[in-house]
């Protein structure tokens, strides 16, 4: 896919979440609750990917400024019989 056909589609989405929202005020209790659990669910999965690239991202990248000797690379050599 494209850049351009991912802003279209990307632009799609928004316009419907929109359209979606201006019509939540006169919806069933049902369909509002059913999109708090989807929005809840997106924002979860959201957090989480966040939270998680941030922790690999602090252990890997050394951000916490302190050298740990613990990470250096070992060469296994196999035994000799």
């Amino acid at each position: 896919m494209s850049s351009e056909g991912l802003l279209k589609e990307m632009q799609s989405l928004g316009e419907k979440f929109l359209l979606k929202l201006q019509k939540l005020p006169k919806a069933d209790p049902v369909e509002i609750v059913s999109f708090c659990v989807v929005l809840l669910f997106i924002v979860t999965v959201l957090l989480l990917m966040i939270i998680a690239c941030s922790c690999c991202c602090y252990s890997c990248c050394g951000c916490d400024e302190q050298p740990d000797h613990r990470r250096r690379k070992i060469q296994v050599r196999p035994i000799a019989h």
